[in-house]
């Protein structure tokens, strides 16, 4: 209890590193701390059960098989690195043999592509913060997610930072979902005038017609069906179709890839006339060019600041969602 004893202890545990260790074909891991190899072997053995009669063990990062047997490499790796335990004449291998490892299953795949999609999206943010502007609603709820310590160190700034930064990203989720709300409240109160007014019944009905005629034309257009759904994924495809107001929620790349398609192929895709899916285009077109212009509006503040490469994570406002 004496202060020297509580500072040994606290330096100690200063030069503990966490990791995760394995066997080779078990699925089961286990969090040790260790300040050196050695002793990261030593309670590996205990806590796998080796038994002693097949140690001396090996320990290969899980990631690719690299053997670590220097006490320096040890000390510069991270911590929560994963380890597999080799026993004597034990080879690491990318494939277990056990059919009922869940190392390598594909849950384990999924959660390694979703930690690698955020990590993509946080260096794009370290790179540029405007980037913001030119996400996807899916890539923003993404970063949203990742814990505020993981986010933090991944672009080097303090919790507190993070924090305004997720909150700025709420805030851009929240004002498109307003934009959307805002937009389907005018196209109902329209659709109410269009129902009311007897003019706009005869426009509609006059439309009819040409529609149909469309329809019989763009039967014989499978050619240009196909370039569509080749140029545009399926989940592009699925927001257009399904989503209200669905220019809100792509990013900017998918919004050039809508704006470079053909009207009619568009059209043929999503089983529109040519008439919707041109007013889809003209509402990617006035989006991409909202964010674009926000993003040299940034570009042309940052270059009057000092010179600066990057906006400052500063100059960020205290973020507070507006109800």
């Amino acid at each position: 209890n004496s202060p020297w004893g509580t500072a040994e202890r606290q330096l100690m545990a200063a030069r503990l590193k966490r990791c995760v260790v394995r066997r080779r074909d078990g699925p089961e891991q286990h969090g040790v701390a260790a300040s050196c190899l050695r002793e990261l072997r030593d309670k590996a053995c205990g806590v796998l059960a080796i038994d002693k009669a097949r140690e001396p063990i090996t320990l290969v990062l899980a990631e690719d098989g690299t053997i670590v047997d220097d006490e320096d490499y040890f000390l510069c790796l991270p911590s929560d690195t994963k380890f597999v335990a080799l026993a004597k004449d034990e080879k690491w291998s990318s494939k277990s043999l056990d059919s009922g490892t869940s190392w390598l299953s594909e849950s384990a795949d999924e959660v390694d592509s979703a930690t690698e999609k955020w990590k993509q999206l946080a260096r794009q943010l370290k790179d540029d913060l405007s980037n913001i502007i030119l996400m996807s609603e899916e890539d923003l709820q993404v970063l949203i997610d990742v814990p505020r310590s993981d986010l933090a160190e991944e672009l080097g700034q303090s919790e507190t930072k993070i924090q305004v930064l997720q909150d700025t990203l709420q805030q851009v989720l929240d004002r498109r979902e307003e934009e959307r709300q805002s937009r389907q409240l005018l196209e109902l109160y329209l659709e109410a005038l269009k129902t009311e007014d007897s003019i706009l019944s005869k426009a509609a009905e006059r439309e009819a017609a040409p529609r149909k005629e469309m329809d019989v034309v763009d039967t014989g257009t499978s050619s240009t069906d196909t370039s569509a759904r080749r140029a545009l994924s399926d989940q592009v495809l699925a927001a257009l179709k399904e989503k209200p107001a669905p220019e809100l929620c792509l990013d900017s790349q998918d919004l050039e890839l809508v704006l470079k398609e053909d009207a009619a192929a568009l059209a043929s895709a999503l089983g529109w006339d040519k008439q919707k899916a041109g007013a889809l285009q003209e509402a990617c077109d006035q989006e991409l060019s909202k964010r674009l212009k926000q993003v040299q509006a940034l570009h042309s503040l940052r270059s009057t600041s000092k010179g600066k490469k990057t906006l400052p994570w500063g100059d960020w406002p205290s973020a507070k969602r507006k109800k």
